[in-house]
C-alpha cells in the first residue's frame, strides 16, 4: 500500500520505517529542510536503537524516501498519517493541536479517490471529529474517512514495540477504512497480534487512559519507596512481591527521581484538563501529576542529605541526563529538575549522558559537560546516577571511589546492592532501601 507520513519526528520517523519494511511504499514528509535533507543523506536526526539501519535498508530497497513537499506523496497515498507534535500548550496544559489542524489543512487540498486519514498523534477526544469537519468544509466532495490509531511506542524499543505490539488499536466505523488498516497491519498477523476496533472517540482516550495508568503506576511505587524507607523495608523486594501478581504485573514498579520523557507528562496533564473540561475530573491523576512533579524536584535534597545537609563549594558528577537510557530526549529528563536545585543550592554539576549531552547543553546551562563517566566523576565531592544506561550498570567502582574527592554515591535508580557498596567503602543512598 501507499503511505504518506505527515511528521518525521519520533513516532513518524519509526512508524514510517516500520511500515516500509512490511512491504509498503511510504513518503515521510516535514516541513523541517534541514531535517529532510539531513534523512536523505542519511543522517537520523534522533537517537533509537536500530533505526539508522532500517531505515537505510528501505531507503535502498526503494519503499522509503523523504520529502519537504508533500503534495505527490499525499495525491497517491491510500492512507496518510498525521505524526505531528501535540505539545502542552502554554499556560493551561491542553494539548497543542495546531500542528495536526495545518496537516488536515493540508491534507484536505491534496487527497485523490478514497483515502483513509489516520492520526498517529496522541490527541484529546474529538480531535477527529474536527479533523473530520476541516476536510469535509474544504472538499465536500472528497472521499475519506478519518481513523484515530495512537502510538504505543517505548523509546529505546520503539522498532520492537511497533513490529510486535501487544495489540494495535483502531478507531474508526468505517468499513473501507477497516479494510485498509487491516491490509496496513496484515504482516502482524503471524504474530497474532490482536487488532482492536473501536469508536473514534474511545480510541483516542484509550490512549490517554493507558498512559496515565503507567505514570499512576510509577507515582505509586515512588510513594511505596518513601514508605520503604520510613519503616526499614526494601521496596525492590515490595515491588517484586507485587508485581507476582497476574492482576497487577512487574513492569513499570521501578523506584526512581520521577517519569519524564514526551508521553506520561504532556499527556496525564492533557487528560486532566480534557476531564475537567468535561465536567468529570480525574482526581487519580490529577493527584499523580502533583507528586510526579515534586518528587523530581526534591531529588537534590537526597543529594545535600548524603553531604551532610550542605551543597555550597560541592562538586556533583551527574551520570545520566536523558528521562531514560537508550534515548537522545531530554524533555520533562528529572534532570531539568535535579541539575538547577543542585546550582541553586550552591554546587557545580558536572555531567555525562552518552546519548543526550547535545540536547542537554540548550536546556541546562552551568552545567560542566565531561567526555565520560570517569572524567565526570573525577574531583567530584558525590556521583548521582540519575539514567540506568547500561554503561553505568558496571562502573569501575575501585576507580571512581580514587576519582571522588569523598566515596559518596546517590544511585537515583538501584542500580547498586547497598550492602556491596558498604563493603566497598561508600556512602551509599538510593531509593526505598535502608
Amino acid at each position: 500500500m501507499r503511505v504518506a507520513m505527515i511528521g518525521t519526528g519520533y513516532v513518524g520517523l519509526v512508524s514510517g520505517a516500520c511500515f516500509a519494511d512490511f512491504g509498503h511504499e511510504v513518503t515521510c514528509v516535514d516541513k523541517d529542510a534541514s531535517k529532510i535533507e539531513r534523512l536523505k543523506a542519511g543522517e537520523i536526526p534522533i537517537f533509537e536503537p536500530g533505526l539508522d539501519d532500517l531505515v537505510a535498508s528501505n531507503v535502498r530497497g526503494g519503499r522509503l524516501s523523504f520529502a519537504l513537499d508533500g503534495t505527490e506523496a499525499i495525491r497517491a497515498a491510500d492512507a496518510v498519517f498525521i505524526a505531528v507534535g501535540t505539545p502542552s500548550r502554554r499556560g493551561d496544559g491542553h494539548a497543542d493541536l495546531s500542528y495536526v489542524y495545518a496537516a488536515a489543512e493540508e491534507i484536505a487540498g491534496l487527497i485523490e479517490g478514497f483515502t483513509v486519514v489516520v492520526t498517529k498523534s496522541t490527541v484529546p477526544v474529538g480531535t477527529g471529529d474536527e479533523i473530520e469537519r476541516i476536510i469535509r468544509e474544504r472538499r465536500p466532495e472528497a472521499e475519506f474517512a478519518v481513523v484515530s490509531n495512537p502510538e504505543f511506542l517505548r523509546e529505546g524499543a520503539a522498532i520492537e514495540d511497533f513490529k510486535r505490539p501487544d495489540r494495535v488499536v483502531v478507531g474508526t466505523d468505517d468499513e473501507r477504512a477497516q479494510a485498509v488498516m487491516r491490509e496496513l497491519y496484515r504482516p502482524l498477523n503471524l504474530n497474532e497480534t490482536p487488532i482492536l476496533f473501536t469508536g473514534r472517540r474511545t480510541s483516542e482516550l484509550t490512549k490517554y487512559a493507558a498512559n496515565a495508568f503507567l505514570a499512576m503506576k510509577i507515582t505509586f511505587i515512588n510513594e511505596m519507596a518513601d514508605l520503604c524507607e520510613a519503616v526499614g523495608a526494601d521496596v525492590q523486594q515490595v515491588a517484586r512481591g507485587i508485581g507476582l501478581d497476574k492482576r497487577i504485573g512487574s513492569k513499570f514498579l521501578h523506584a526512581g527521581p520521577g517519569y519524564g520523557g514526551s508521553c506520561f507528562p504532556k499527556d496525564t496533564l492533557a487528560l486532566v484538563r480534557t476531564a475537567t473540561d468535561a465536567g468529570t475530573p480525574v482526581r487519580l491523576i490529577e493527584t499523580t501529576v502533583s507528586i510526579n512533579d515534586d518528587r523530581k524536584k526534591a531529588m537534590a535534597d537526597r543529594v545535600a542529605k548524603a553531604l551532610d545537609g550542605d551543597l555550597k563549594g560541592k562538586t556533583v558528577a551527574l551520570l545520566g541526563l536523558t528521562f531514560k537510557p537508550n534515548t537522545d530526549d531530554m524533555r520533562d529528563a528529572p534532570s531539568l529538575d535535579v541539575a538547577p536545585a543542585l546550582m541553586a543550592a550552591g554546587a557545580t554539576v558536572q555531567a555525562f549522558d552518552p546519548e543526550g549531552m547535545h540536547e542537554a547543553s540548550k536546556l541546562l546551562n552551568g552545567v560542566v559537560f565531561k567526555d565520560g563517566p570517569y572524567d565526570a566523576v573525577a574531583g567530584a565531592d558525590a556521583v548521582v546516577i540519575l539514567t540506568e544506561w547500561d554503561q553505568f550498570r558496571a562502573l569501575d567502582l575501585d576507580r571512581v571511589k580514587l576519582l571522588l574527592k569523598q566515596p559518596v554515591m546517590v544511585d537515583l535508580r538501584n542500580v547498586y546492592r547497598p550492602d556491596d557498596m558498604r563493603a566497598r567503602g561508600f556512602r551509599y543512598a538510593s531509593i526505598g532501601r535502608a
